[in-house]
């Protein structure tokens, strides 16, 4: 049986309470938390740095923390948060001069390793690098902001990609960043996604624990 997982994204949080933030959502049912990390030269946008990632431990938050790199270049990013506490580090190819060796270093760190493909990138990146992946994750928005509506012409990319984690016969997570929310999670999970990475579908609404049981029960019949 699939076991689908619920990332809430930090970045739709309330930055002043950050640490009761994480903690509300983990309380209401969060398998982890994503942590969005950029630079405002990859993209538009600056958010946090190791850090705030290496607080949420202090503060006592104890499940996986997903971070997901907007950043470039990427190598000392990927040390500095694997030593903050990070569980897993993906990245984006074309912020690599190296990727093969980048994702090394993040594996040689002890953290699950990642690459993110913009809605743009195709998945030929991966095709001499599955032994060294542990999560793809597709951008279902362009990177660079929270928000945004879901591109509907992922689906397609995310059902190609689960075909070939099949294939490859490796345990590799399939996430998905962008637009998700209990009316299409469900459709995203049929397309072959096993994580969900959701920010304002969970921290806008008044009742974290409600939302994540509504995608929970949107999964459940997906299986």
């Amino acid at each position: 049986m699939v076991k689908f997982l619920i990332a809430p994204s930090l970045l739709s949080a309330d930055f002043a309470r950050l640490g009761e933030e994480a903690q509300a959502v983990i309380d209401a049912g969060a398998d982890m938390l994503h942590l969005d990390v950029m630079d405002n030269h990859y993209v538009p946008n600056l958010t946090v740095g190791p850090l705030v990632c290496e607080a949420l431990r202090k503060y006592g938050i104890k499940v996986p923390i997903d971070v997901h790199l907007m950043v470039k270049p990427v190598d000392s990013m990927i040390v500095d948060f694997a030593n903050a506490g990070a569980t897993n580090i993906t990245f984006h190819p074309e912020a690599s001069l190296h990727v093969d060796r980048s994702l090394s270093l993040i594996r040689q760190h002890h953290c699950k390793a990642g690459l993110a493909l913009n809605p743009a990138t195709t998945l030929n990146c991966l095709e001499y690098v599955m032994d060294k992946i542990d999560l793809v994750l597709v951008m279902s928005v362009n990177p660079g902001f929270g928000g945004q509506s879901f591109i509907n012409s992922s689906l397609d990319k995310i059902s190609k990609l689960r075909q070939l984690i099949d294939a490859s016969g490796k345990e590799i997570m399939l996430a998905v960043d962008g637009g998700v929310k209990t009316d299409n999670i469900a459709q995203i999970a049929k397309a072959g996604a096993d994580m969900f990475i959701a920010g304002s579908a969970i921290y806008n609404q008044p009742d974290y624990a409600e939302v994540i049981r509504n995608m929970r029960k949107q999964l459940a019949s997906v299986r």
